[in-house]
Formats: structure tokens, C-alpha cells, sequence
């Protein structure tokens, strides 16, 4: 196994970014990493962002595979992410973001394994990439939620009937509803209005039998 890690640039030219661990040291590094990692989780003295971002900088540092490191410093991150539960990372590539930003990538860790072993290491280049990734990847999922919400297909082909419904006759009733939409319970036509309220997709007025749903006048 090789300590000479190298990266594949976007403009194609291969070059040495750092030197990793010695391969005599890696287990003992690795220990030492996972040691730590479970002892941040259990005592959370740090946000875990942070304890997410120092044992994926460590754990690419060490670099204990002679290849794959990357992907599974990603497969990683995931899995501690949603352990903390940030679960928006299960519907959007953070392996994506990395590879359009792999010069920043490279240069954030280069930054900091130059120094690697002294006092003047220094990963705060790596923290701020590692955090601006998470905000593009949490812009990118908002925006293809909103483009989905737009499309309708984030409700049932009932809740989509009961919306249509209130769009052609409002201001409705719940008992307008029911009785126009004969295929549908008087349980179902409540928790629909109700999903719809919640989903701004449709207004409240009034209480009890003076209750109508109208249309939300900003969508």
C-alpha cells in the first residue's frame, strides 16, 4: 500500500495531493478515530456537524484503503448524518456535489494535511467546504420539493380530487365534499381537508358548522 494520495482534476491531469498515514500507523490512527467518533456521539461536547466533518477529514487523511476512500468517506458521512438524524441526506447526492466541486474538495483537505502532524494544522478550509456542501445539498432538495409540490404529485389521487373540487365550487363544506364525492368516507374527506390545511394548500375559515374551505389565495 501507498501514503502518496492522488486525485484526478477536472481538466484530467493527475497529481499528488498529500501523503497519508504510513501504512504501519494506519490501524492504530484508525483506532484512535473511531474511539473518538463514539466517544463525541455519546457525550455530544461538539455539534455533531462538526464531529461529522473532523472524522471525514481524519478518516480521508489516514486514507486506510489503497482505493475507495472517497466513496466510503461519503457512505460514512451519510450514515452518521442520519444517525443524527439529518435524514434529508437519503434523497439527494452528497457523492454528487463532491464531484462537481472536486478542486475545492482537493484544495480544502490540501490545506490542511500540509501541515499534517504540527501545530499549524489547521482544518477550518475543510469545515466551511464541508458545511457549504450541506447548504447546497439542502437548497438543491427545497427546490425539488417545491417543482414536485408544483406538479401536484405529492398527494393521493383523492386528496387531488378534494383539492380539484374546492378549486371549481368554493367556498365549500365538508358536506359539500362528501356528497359530490360519493366514492369517498366522510373520515377520509376530514383527514384530506385537514393534509391540505396543513400543506397550505387550501384556507380554514370559520368554526364548527360555519367552517368552508376555500383555495390558498398565494398558490
Amino acid at each position: 500500500m501507498t501514503n502518496q494520495v492522488v486525485a484526478t482534476y477536472p481538466d484530467g491531469i493527475t497529481r499528488v495531493i498529500f501523503r497519508a498515514t504510513e501504512p504501519y500507523l494506519v490501524q492504530k490512527e484508525m483506532e484512535d478515530l473511531v474511539d473518538w467518533t463514539n466517544h463525541s456521539i455519546v457525550n455530544q461536547e461538539i455539534h455533531p456537524l462538526i464531529m461529522i466533518a473532523t472524522f471525514v477529514y481524519e478518516f480521508l487523511s489516514i486514507h486506510p484503503y489503497q482505493d475507495g476512500n472517497g466513496r466510503l468517506s461519503r457512505l460514512l458521512t451519510n450514515l452518521l448524518l442520519i444517525k443524527h438524524g439529518y435524514n434529508f441526506i437519503q434523497y439527494i447526492s452528497l457523492e454528487h456535489i463532491i464531484e462537481g466541486n472536486k478542486k475545492s474538495y482537493y484544495q480544502a483537505l490540501m490545506e490542511g494535511q500540509k501541515d499534517r502532524y504540527n501545530e499549524q494544522e489547521r482544518i477550518n478550509q475543510w469545515m466551511l467546504f464541508f458545511l457549504n456542501s450541506l447548504s447546497e445539498l439542502i437548497i438543491k432538495l427545497e427546490a425539488k420539493v417545491e417543482e414536485f409540490r408544483a406538479l401536484g404529485g405529492y398527494l393521493k389521487e383523492r386528496q387531488k380530487d378534494v383539492l380539484e373540487y374546492i378549486r371549481q365550487n368554493q367556498p365549500v363544506k365538508i358536506g359539500d365534499v362528501t356528497a359530490s364525492l360519493k366514492g369517498y368516507k366522510l373520515p377520509s374527506i376530514k383527514k384530506d381537508l385537514q393534509y391540505l390545511v396543513k400543506e397550505m394548500e387550501i384556507e380554514k375559515l370559520g368554526k364548527n358548522k360555519g367552517t368552508v374551505y376555500i383555495i390558498r389565495q398565494n398558490k
